[in-house]
């Protein structure tokens, strides 16, 4: 029976591909440098929740959705910067901020919903 896709997984992807999308345009418009950083953090969220799947214990399920917050909240600051820095306009700036942003807080809720279980066993 096939296993049921996350919704962070899922919009963790989906999310990947426009940071992968942006990057291709930051590239032809001769951005170089912010372009790298946002695609490394950008497209890391998702490989760390997709790490987080097979974790080995909860303590390693919860460190690889931390390290995924983190990289959300470092691409939360090239947004910014971009947009700041006219590289990209406000309609592409709010749509990739406001996904950014749902996929920080299913993060936040996902690590205290199992630090709370956690907490509870012991």
């Amino acid at each position: 029976m096939p296993r049921k896709e996350s919704i962070l997984k899922l919009k963790t992807e989906a999310f990947a591909v426009r940071i992968t999308k942006l990057y291709k345009y930051l590239v032809g418009q001769k951005e170089s440098v912010i372009s790298k950083q946002i695609y490394r953090s950008g497209t890391s969220i998702g490989a760390n929740v997709a790490e987080s799947i097979n974790a080995q214990s909860p303590a390693d399920f919860i460190s690889k959705l931390s390290i995924a917050l983190k990289e959300a909240n470092e691409t939360e600051y090239w947004l910014k910067t971009l947009y700041q820095g006219q590289y990209i306009d406000e309609n592409g700036f709010q749509s990739m901020f406001n996904d950014n942003e749902e996929i920080i807080k299913i993060l936040v809720k996902s690590i205290k919903t199992i630090k709370k279980r956690e907490s509870n066993e012991e």
